[in-house]
């Protein structure tokens, strides 16, 4: 491990700057509050389990040298990044057509089993359709590795990065669902919390897909 891990000054620097990275708002964080808040704190340690996989799952492509791939091909970036994009507008279209109550647990319950599932699967989608996040690995985490370091030093750190994140965003997940019983006082707080969080999933996906265009030469 003494070959992967790095020095411990050069692997504090890295776990400071991993922190600062992981508090710092993004989609991920974006998705994952807005779940708390609207389904509870269940619903939003499932979004947390979803994304901290999903990120996993970049960090270990970008390992494997997928990132270099969004790094060179304009074609292979627009396309992970618009289904990334139009899959939150999906969730977004999605939450305005559910029910409330029964799908998503507004009615005072916890979601059932079956949506906490489904929080899962969306969190590990949305955060796995992003080329940017694999990016930011092949980028960020070579920084800190020592001088020839395979795919695995980047896969352990990633995974640090990611239990760091996962901390944090558990924070920001506990945080939220603080705001639930609030949006649980009445029929119109749950109605305007769910065109809320729906707008702002669509939001999100038009930004996304707006966002992030490659400089053509």
């Amino acid at each position: 491990m003494q070959a992967i891990i790095p020095s411990m000054p050069l692997f504090a620097a890295f776990l400071a700057a991993s922190f600062v990275l992981a508090v710092t708002p993004g989609p991920g964080v974006f998705y994952i509050v807005t779940r708390s808040a609207t389904q509870g704190r269940a619903a939003g340690i499932a979004s947390v389990a979803g994304v901290a996989l999903g990120n996993l799952g970049n960090a270990c492509a970008a390992s494997l040298g997928l990132a270099a791939l969004f790094a060179v091909s304009s074609m292979a970036f627009v396309a992970v990044k618009y289904l990334g994009a139009a899959y939150l507008v999906y969730l977004g279209l999605r939450m305005l057509r559910s029910n409330p109550a029964a799908e998503s647990g507004l009615g005072g319950a916890a979601p059932p089993a079956l949506a906490t599932r489904r929080i899962f699967a969306d969190g590990f989608v949305v955060a796995l359709l992003n080329p940017k996040t694999a990016i930011f690995f092949a980028a960020f985490l070579p920084q800190f590795l020592p001088a020839g370091t395979g795919p695995l030093g980047t896969c352990v750190l990633g995974g640090i990065f990611v239990l760091i994140a996962a901390t944090t965003d558990s924070c920001y997940a506990l945080a939220s669902g603080a705001v639930r019983p609030w949006l649980l006082r009445g029929s119109a707080l749950r109605s305007i919390g769910r065109y809320v969080s729906a707008a702002a999933f669509i939001g999100l996906g038009v930004l996304a897909a707006m966002t992030g265009q490659r400089a053509k030469s």
